[in-house]
């Protein structure tokens, strides 16, 4: 899947599918909120890791290029690093591949909302799955 985003906020059943097929792929399908992480989660709730995904982003992945690109996300520590990894949308090159976003530019405003709705999307439904 290589579209490129769409400028506008996508709709939760397009983030869905392109979840969905993801998901489908070995590496991606290990990953899931468990233990502190999910923890994490709960306590902070989906507006304050909203925040912090977008913060996450704007500082290890949003920069033209970023510093350690794909060594930067760490695979635990944070629910966002592991829905980052969940999601492809763990360093630039997963970004071009998976989502159709180039490297070797910064990230638009459009392009930075977009990764941080795939990664709250896939907590959200991390979330709502029995633990």
């Amino acid at each position: 899947m290589t579209a490129s985003p769409d400028p506008r906020s996508p709709d939760r059943r397009s983030l869905d599918r392109r979840l969905d097929a993801i998901g489908r792929q070995p590496f991606r399908a290990r990953f899931h909120l468990r233990g502190r992480d999910r923890a994490t989660a709960g306590l902070k709730g989906p507006a304050t890791l909203r925040w912090h995904a977008y913060d996450l982003i704007a500082k290890r992945l949003a920069p033209a290029e970023p510093y350690k690109d794909g060594k930067q996300t760490p695979y635990r520590g944070h629910p966002v690093f592991v829905a980052q990894h969940a999601t492809a949308t763990c360093c630039r090159g997963c970004l071009q591949r998976w989502h159709g976003i180039p490297k070797g530019r910064e990230l638009t405003r459009a392009e930075h909302v977009y990764v941080v709705d795939v990664i709250c999307r896939w907590i959200e439904r991390e979330m709502t799955d029995a633990p």
